[in-house]
């Protein structure tokens, strides 16, 4: 296969913590297979007479931290002449990210945008999941506070997060008799336009909040996230403490349940939430986990990835 032209669209690459940055691992795999790459940030994207163009730098990346990447000078690239764009930016999912989709699907004509930009779009990481039935803890996705209340009452220790929020940011527990709930209410209210998630908590999150990578709806690799003893929440930029997981017989259940549905939408990177038994996200936008992964002792994830795009590529 000849050598790939590749576009990466991604938050400023000279700000990134290399160590644990999935965008960086994926860049270093295939500039190893002889890949030509370029970078650009979402806000150099446009769309002009239909046709899909970045402002980008065609850049060499190493493993050094302070000295990870090179930039050329700009130059007005057309992704429909690139054979891989990887969509790569951090949430927050909202209008501009919607944005970007729209305009990445101009590209396809040619491109092989990762993930599919279509589908992203139509499986916001909280919404998705729930058309997975018998995976998720009882869960109620309302603006109503008298059914939010309802649900409270049912299952009396809850979680309540923003339904597009990210990295742990807005969640709360909310355990029985915390008299904060109703200004919680009010304060989601004011803060969101959207509704908000409130789900019931499962206390085998102290044991950990584990993240699967899905490749071409096959899982990869594992790492359970253990929450610091002051925390609800297991993210690693709030204290939580990675460790290599084993993929229990209950997550192959999970993901052979999801599995063939995510490879059908072009969804080739995911990563997926499970905390004990039950499934709590479909991460399909910026999954990470593949440099902890590998850093921990567990599969090397990135070259299966790109083992799956020029898979696509070829069959294409």
């Amino acid at each position: 296969m000849a050598a790939l032209k590749v576009a990466i669209q991604m938050d400023p690459i000279g700000g990134i913590a290399i160590k644990g940055d999935s965008t960086f691992a994926l860049a270093l795999e295939a500039q190893a297979r002889g890949a030509e790459l370029w970078y650009y940030q979402p806000r150099h994207l446009a769309l002009e007479d239909g046709r899909a163009r970045a402002l980008a730098h065609k850049i060499r990346v190493q493993d050094k931290p302070g000295d990870h990447v090179k930039l050329e000078a700009p130059e007005s690239l057309d992704l429909a002449a690139i054979d891989v764009v990887l969509m790569r930016q951090d949430p927050p999912f909202d209008m501009a990210y919607i944005s970007a989709t729209h305009i990445l699907e101009h590209a396809q004509a040619h491109a092989l945008v990762v993930n599919d930009p279509v589908h992203v779009r139509n499986a916001p990481e909280k919404l998705f999941v729930t058309h997975f039935p018998g995976l998720l803890p009882p869960t109620l996705i309302s603006s109503d506070g008298a059914a939010i209340r309802a649900f409270r009452d049912k299952h009396k220790d809850i979680i309540l997060k923003p339904l597009y929020g990210n990295g742990g940011a807005g969640v709360f527990r909310v355990a029985p008799g915390d008299q904060n709930f109703n200004a919680l209410l009010e304060l989601f209210t004011q803060v969101y336009r959207e509704p908000i998630i409130a789900q019931a908590y499962v206390p085998a999150v102290r044991q950990g909040d584990k993240r699967i990578i899905l490749v071409d709806g096959v899982p990869a690799g594992a790492i359970n996230r253990v929450p610091s003893p002051d925390e609800t929440r297991s993210n690693l930029h709030v204290g939580g403490r990675a460790e290599l997981a084993e993929i229990t017989a209950r997550d192959r259940e999970i993901c052979a349940a999801i599995g063939p549905e995510l490879k059908r939408r072009g969804l080739v990177f995911v990563g997926i939430d499970v905390i004990g038994d039950y499934l709590t996200e479909i991460n399909v936008t910026s999954p990470t986990g593949l440099r902890e992964i590998k850093a921990l002792g567990g599969a090397d994830i990135a070259p299966m990835i790109w083992d799956a795009i020029e898979a696509r590529r070829r069959a294409s």
